[in-house]
C-alpha cells in the first residue's frame, strides 16, 4: 500500500513533523472511511467532509481527493471491521522519508 499525499505545502511543508502530517492524513481517512459508512457516494465525499467543517488545518483539504479512491478500493467488511486511520497512520510513519519528499 504505497501512496504519496502532498497536503501539505511551501513553508508548512517543511515544518510539518512526521507525528502531524500523519496524524492529520489519518483523520483525513478517518472521515473518508465514515463517509463510506453512511453510503457517501465516492464522488460526493470531498464535498460532504468539508461540509462538516473538519479540524484538521485547511491544507489537508486537498488529501481527501488524493485518499479517497485508496479508502473505497477497501472492501466493505475490512471498512466496518479496522480503522482505516490508524491503518494509514502506521503506513505513513512507516514510510515518512517517501511522503516527506513528496511535500516538498
Amino acid at each position: 500500500m504505497s501512496l504519496a499525499v502532498g497536503s501539505a505545502t511551501g513553508a508548512a511543508a517543511q515544518e510539518v513533523t512526521k507525528e502531524e502530517y500523519c496524524g492529520q492524513t489519518a483523520s483525513v481517512v478517518g472521515a473518508i472511511q465514515q463517509a463510506r459508512l453512511d453510503r457517501v457516494k465516492e464522488r460526493d465525499v470531498r464535498d460532504t467532509i468539508l461540509a462538516s467543517d473538519p479540524a484538521w488545518p485547511d491544507n489537508y483539504d486537498n488529501a481527501i481527493v488524493q485518499l479517497t479512491p485508496w479508502v473505497y478500493e477497501q472492501k466493505m467488511r475490512d471498512v466496518r471491521k479496522n480503522d482505516l486511520g490508524a491503518v494509514w497512520s502506521e503506513v505513513c510513519i512507516a514510510n515518512w522519508d517517501a511522503f516527506k519528499d513528496s511535500l516538498n
